[in-house]
């Protein structure tokens, strides 16, 4: 049971009304963590604003939930988890391309150096090596799509601290982070 109530349709006020319309319209539905974060609107407009920025950047969408995915696991955010595998699944991953992910890498070789740099950066915290950072380089990945890897891992453990401490019920198919597979 969440540790943080939902703010819903019936009991927000206006300005996180405002914020959970824009939200439903744009993806059908209101993930459970973002109506906990509504309890603070300026929090959820900078999450919103992060991620869409974020959604615009050079990473294909598959990119971005392997690298959701790898984060999650590594965290041990099953909330996360299970959002990003039904989410990767909209997006073309496979089962097993989910549990390679999930494992720290990718059946994809390019995609592979990504998911294994975020790895290593949230394991490490961003103290990652010189030999990380050549690989993902040597993969072909620009400046550019660095710093989005890097921005994407960021972005992606502030939802898991989100979804931990909470203890937010899960609104997607349930993923067990015990199973490494997706449901």
């Amino acid at each position: 049971m969440s540790r943080i109530s939902i703010v819903t349709q019936e009991t927000a006020d206006s300005d996180q009304k405002e914020l959970l319309d824009a939200i439903q319209n744009k993806l059908g539905m209101v993930p459970n963590f973002l109506k906990i974060l509504a309890h603070s609107p300026d929090a959820l407009k900078a999450f919103l604003g992060l991620h869409g920025i974020a959604e615009t950047g050079s990473l294909s969408a598959q990119t971005r939930e392997r690298i959701a995915l790898v984060i999650a696991q590594g965290n041990s955010c099953e909330y996360c988890l299970s959002a990003h595998s039904a989410i990767g699944k909209k997006a073309g991953l496979s089962n097993s391309e989910i549990e390679a992910n999930r494992n720290g890498t990718s059946q994809d070789a390019k995609a592979a150096a990504a998911v294994e740099f975020a790895k290593a950066l949230n394991t490490h915290m961003g103290d990652v090596t010189q030999a990380e950072f050549n690989a993902v380089r040597e993969a072909g990945y620009s400046d550019s799509d660095i710093v989005e890897i890097i921005t994407h891992v960021g972005m992606n453990i502030l939802t898991n601290l989100i979804g931990k401490a909470t203890h937010v019920d899960i609104d997607f198919p349930k993923v067990s982070l015990e199973s490494n597979q997706a449901a």
